[in-house]
């Protein structure tokens, strides 16, 4: 017959296996966990990177006036930042195996709506299409087509959501250029439907009901732009060319100057014995 005291024993050590057992298990959560958020991070700095990239190579070259040919230069050099970000999903894979994903989601989902912000906007500059569910979830497969996660329908959204605010500051820069002013004007109703669209689905995501005050903004700003821009040249009558280069003069002056015949004040540096001297 087992005496009290090797019971007692026996317990305590049973209890203290099974907090041994719990401490591995929640040192491993914590683990993965803050390699998945360091991963996040990396993929959205490489994302915001990508971004930029792709405003740039839109802009750079003014006498370039053909749309498809800055679409199709901007989306190829694209191609290696987003292999680049897709190697690091592709390396989350074994982390996020099973009900795991679902456990991190909110860990990676940062990133990942910033990838498919890049991404949807490398898409549209392209295509001058909204990617679709389907696309978005193949870039995140390997080559056999088997996803390293499900995509979450509502980061899906939440990234085509800030794809709004890219392309609100590409029709704003577009206007200077030669037929800028119907590239804004084809971008203001892109916008303008696809708020349309999301407004059907925000009852059912919350985070996307927010996102829509922010695609508004986006929308009014075009708009007012376009309208202005619309506006004066109707004052004009004039040959589409002329009137492109008449707005992107007026542009330039009025970035050159804050009023008529005045140079832009500029903010002086911030010298102590200068500041001391004034006085």
């Amino acid at each position: 017959m087992t005496s009290p005291s090797r019971r007692t024993l026996d317990s305590r050590e049973s209890i203290l296996h099974a907090f041994d057992t719990f401490r591995a298990e929640l040192d491993d959560y914590n683990d993965r966990r803050e390699r998945l958020i360091k991963s996040s991070r990396d993929i959205t700095n490489l994302s915001k990177k990508l971004i930029f990239l792709l405003h740039r190579t839109v802009t750079e070259d003014a006498t370039e006036t053909d749309d498809r040919v800055l679409g199709l230069r901007a989306a190829a050099r694209a191609k290696g930042k987003l292999s680049e970000i897709q190697s690091l999903f592709a390396a989350m894979r074994e982390e996020l195996v099973g009900d795991r994903f679902w456990h991190h989601q909110r860990n990676i989902s940062p990133g990942l709506q910033e990838y498919i912000e890049a991404l949807s906007f490398a898409h549209y500059l392209e295509h001058r299409t909204l990617i679709s569910y389907a696309q978005v979830q193949a870039t995140l497969s390997d080559s056999d087509g088997n996803p390293f996660f499900t995509l979450p329908v509502e980061d899906y959204l939440l990234g085509l959501a800030d794809l709004t605010g890219e392309l609100m500051r590409f029709a704003i820069a577009a206007i200077p250029r030669r037929g800028g002013r119907q590239k804004a004007s084809d971008i203001c109703s892109f916008v303008r439907a696809c708020k349309a669209d999301f407004e059907g689905l925000t009852p059912y995501f919350r985070e996307l009901r927010k996102k829509q005050s922010v695609t508004a903004q986006s929308l009014e700003k075009i708009e007012d732009a376009t309208y202005a821009v619309v506006v004066r040249t109707s004052e004009y009558d004039l040959p589409p060319e002329l009137l492109d280069d008449l707005v992107a003069q007026t542009i330039s002056r009025a970035a050159d100057h804050s009023s008529f015949g005045e140079e832009p004040r500029r903010k002086r540096p911030r010298d102590p014995e200068y500041d001391m001297d004034d006085d």
